[in-house]
């Protein structure tokens, strides 16, 4: 569970447009699903400007919070969970540098999950008025943002029919494949490994198993030669096999080649 729950901090929000060296995650993820121009980058590589450290375990948003900015994951991996009356967590959600954490929720008057940090993160929040004044070249970038948003909807599908309906094994066989795929395209993927924050209790809050559960489950794909966990990664070591064990497909992700 979670080791801080307290709200989260201040956040400096961007309203102007530095720049800064290379390329950051968000840019790196919206031009994946869009062709970005010079200055959509520039106005992107801003975020910099906006953004602090938050610690692990640290909520970032709460449920029931009035969202003031759209939050955005630099370094580091958070998600979204939902509480239960008696405190048990359901994470509905990972979120990796590139990840937009509240996008549609400028239209709500309240958030309705939580959002956390994993790991130490990097964050900024970008001002929804900003945004929505964004007009020319820059409108590129909001429509990038929306395209991001509808393919967080088909994940959220995806990891539904995963816990409805997969077995143990083929669960986390698909949330794995799924992870790299979506660090591969933000640049932090090296091969078929990935830094991977999370604990045991993370994942069978993830999968809707029991912490035994998914000890055994790990050490079932150990066993057959499909992954090697280390402190904080994990590398693949058949990718092939385990995503026909997942019975993973990529094309919910959306990454082929961007809208020009």
């Amino acid at each position: 569970m979670m080791t801080d729950r307290r709200p989260g901090r201040s956040f400096k929000t961007l309203t102007s447009s530095e720049t800064s060296g290379e390329p950051n995650a968000l840019i790196r993820r919206l031009e994946g699903l869009e062709s970005l121009g010079t200055d959509a980058k520039a106005w992107l590589a801003g975020i910099e400007e906006a953004a602090f450290s938050v610690p692990a375990r640290t909520d970032l948003i709460a449920e029931g919070d009035a969202p003031d900015g759209l939050v955005v994951i630099l370094e580091g991996m958070a998600c979204r969970f939902k509480l239960r009356p008696g405190g048990a967590r359901q994470i509905t959600a990972y979120l990796i540098p590139g990840d937009l954490c509240n996008l549609d929720l400028a239209l709500r008057p309240r958030m309705d999950h939580a959002i956390a940090t994993l790991s130490p993160c990097r964050v900024a929040r970008l001002d929804f008025e900003a945004l929505s004044h964004l007009s020319g070249d820059l409108d590129i970038v909001t429509r990038a943002m929306r395209r991001a948003a509808l393919v967080d909807d088909a994940i959220l599908r995806e990891w539904l029919v995963n816990v409805g309906s997969r077995s143990a094994i083929r669960r986390i066989a698909h949330l794995f494949c799924e992870l790299l795929m979506r660090f591969r395209a933000v640049g932090l993927a090296r091969g078929d490994s990935y830094e991977l924050p999370v604990s045991q209790l993370d994942l069978a809050e993830t999968t809707g198993l029991s912490t035994v559960h998914v000890n055994r489950t790990l050490q079932e794909l150990k066993r057959q030669g499909l992954i090697e966990l280390r402190a904080r990664s994990l590398m693949i070591r058949n990718l092939a096999r385990l995503q026909t064990l997942g019975e993973f497909d990529a094309g919910y992700l959306s990454l082929g080649e961007p809208i020009a």
